[in-house]
């Protein structure tokens, strides 16, 4: 073993004892060991940063802007509400995610699968009252069997597909490798429904501001127009919309006032008091087509504007302190919407129009995204923590899910790499306004990325300085003097150790010929030993670096990285022992 050799292992064992260790952040902790990796001359000082521009790092940040495209268009409220409308146990949610995640991997790319599913997770949290860790990482584990199951899952398949024919004349085919991938996914995901708990249930790790100052008790005005949904229902199908966040304080019909019973049948004209979340109150108003308070901004004969909804505190200078909505007349003189007040520790009962504003009060204005801000300043308002919020804004339902599939489609039908594609929607989505443009830079989670191109110049090094090769020539002294079950399982167990040093298709490309010579010096057929590098390289379940898909969720679900190997060591050890005897069944090795 070289001194380079001695020095890259060390770096590497280090660095992954600290993150174990869990004290650090994980992007400090990645750069500190990429500065002393060059430091002790295992990565040159030229390619200390050649991470930054690797695809991963293009391909995580550009599904985290799809993804939150995704979610902002609506089209996932609409099929939670009308597919699974009483799907409430954690258990039945992460089995349907995961199963549909599965199944979308075996066909297209599985980071793309995962970037679907993904806000569907997070509107199962909600309702269901936990942390979205409780969903991600099953649904990223998932992702990866499912793309198990054909030659074009996962990218480990497609290579050694390839090697095989390289090496026998007949690559593997299609659905070559269905019966143990299928076999792999179903007992993985039954793994997965019963043992998620093995996670901590996680927050994630960078809260924003935003998030800390959340406010719970919004009051708004919304009217059921003759294109809602609700017109003719009960009152209380309204409020399951908003998943229980949302509450009703009364129902304005002309001159008269109603208590809000759930059975009040509700017509056109009518409106209704609202309190709750504004996520909440947004979900409601736009799936069930209300109309909120105040007057259109665009519309016929209107000059287009791009409106923004944001919140803002009344300051004790602000000349709105001490004077109703309908005297301020805000639509007429300044441009902008009241849509919604919060006033702490009291329950508010009065048309938004009527109700006399107060120091300390938070509201939500609307208008353009160009002038609103000089009116925050002119009405001596505070914007709260610049946090600009969905309620009043239109949501573009059908322009993100066709960016998506076009960016699917091209990968499937190779006109372009999942790099590519992926980047080119993630510009769609700022484009068409998908993602507001100032939201962009949020959706994309800067510690992950830093992460990421840190530490695939001190991963590469294991390659770079001879490492690997090493290891190859450790692991052909042991094989040879194994039984064909042994050897399968050694050549499966050391390509699911050394591919999140290297990415999964190079630890075929190093294993794979090993596997071979195996199969050859011991009188085996090699195509039992060719898959087995294709599982072992595509079922990275310890770490959140080894594959995009863990690395995707790891900052939405707040994880550490000693949370991978909780979970992943026990589904490693179980893919082991289930792949091994239906490999050969399904390829005898004589």
């Amino acid at each position: 073993m070289t001194t380079e050799q001695i020095l890259s292992f060390s770096v590497i064992a280090g660095m992954m004892a600290v993150f174990i260790w869990d004290r650090f952040r994980y992007d400090v902790v990645a750069c500190c060991a990429l500065v002393v990796a060059v430091a002790l001359g295992v990565v040159k000082p030229d390619h200390a940063f050649s991470g930054f521009s690797d695809d991963i790092v293009i391909i995580v940040g550009s599904a985290l802007v799809v993804s939150a495209g995704v979610a902002r268009s609506g089209i996932v409220d609409v099929a939670i509400k009308k597919f699974f409308p009483n799907l409430n146990s954690v258990r039945t949610q992460m089995a349907l995610l995961m199963i549909v995640v599965a199944v979308l991997s075996a066909f297209i790319k599985n980071i793309g699968a995962l970037a679907i599913m993904m806000p569907v997770a997070f509107q199962f949290a909600r309702r269901a009252g936990v942390s979205p860790s409780r969903y991600l990482m099953p649904m990223a584990f998932s992702a990866l069997l499912g793309g198990l199951m054909t030659q074009i899952g996962t990218s480990p398949n497609i290579v050694v597909s390839r090697l095989r024919g390289e090496m026998t004349g007949t690559p593997f085919t299609m659905f070559d490798f269905t019966p143990v991938g299928g076999i792999l996914t179903l007992v993985g995901v039954t793994f997965l429904m019963f043992f998620y708990w093995l996670v901590p249930e996680r927050q994630k790790q960078s809260n924003s501001i935003e998030e800390a100052v959340e406010i719970s008790n919004y009051a708004s005005e919304a009217t059921v127009t003759g294109q809602s949904t609700m017109m003719g229902k009960p009152l209380a199908e309204l409020l399951r919309l908003g998943d229980g966040e949302v509450v009703a304080t009364a129902v304005l019909r002309g001159p008269s006032r109603m208590s809000p019973f759930p059975d009040i049948i509700l017509r056109e004209d009518d409106s209704v008091l609202l309190e709750g979340r504004s996520a909440a109150l947004e979900r409601v108003v736009s799936s069930a087509k209300l109309r909120l308070s105040g007057k259109a901004l665009n519309g016929p004969g209107k000059v287009e504007q791009d409106l923004i909804s944001i919140e803002a505190v009344i300051s004790h200078q602000s000349p709105l302190a001490g004077v109703s909505a309908r005297n301020l007349a805000l639509s007429y003189t300044r441009g902008v919407n009241l849509l919604a007040v919060s006033r702490r520790g009291e329950r508010l009962r009065e048309r938004l129009s009527d109700l006399v504003l107060k120091e300390g009060d938070v509201i939500v204005l609307q208008g353009a995204r160009t002038t609103l801000p000089g009116v925050l300043q002119d009405l001596a308002l505070l914007p709260l923590a610049q946090q600009e919020i969905m309620l009043g804004t239109q949501r573009k339902a059908l322009i993100p899910i066709i960016i998506l599939a076009l960016a699917m489609i091209s990968t499937a039908l190779g006109f372009a790499p999942v790099a590519v594609a992926f980047f080119a929607a993630a510009l769609g989505m700022a484009v068409f306004k998908a993602v507001p443009l100032n939201d962009i830079y949020k959706a994309v989670d800067g510690p992950i990325l830093v992460m990421l191109g840190a530490l695939i110049p001190v991963s590469d090094s294991l390659r770079t300085t001879g490492g690997s090769e090493l290891i190859a020539g450790w692991l052909g002294q042991v094989a040879h003097s194994l039984p064909p079950y042994s050897a399968i399982a050694l050549i499966m167990i050391t390509a699911m150790a050394v591919t999140p040093f290297l990415n999964n298709a190079a630890t075929v490309l190093v294993m794979g010929p090993i596997a071979v010579s195996f199969a050859t010096t011991l009188g085996f057929k090699p195509e039992a030993f060719l898959m087995a590098v294709a599982i072992g390289a595509g079922s990275d379940f310890l770490t959140p670096v080894g594959h995009q898909c863990n690395t995707l969720v790891m900052g939405p679900g707040g994880y550490r990285f000693s949370d991978y190997p909780r979970l992943g060591l026990p589904l490693s050890f179980l893919i082991v022992l289930v792949s091994v005897p239906a490999l050969l069944w399904f390829w005898p090795v004589q």
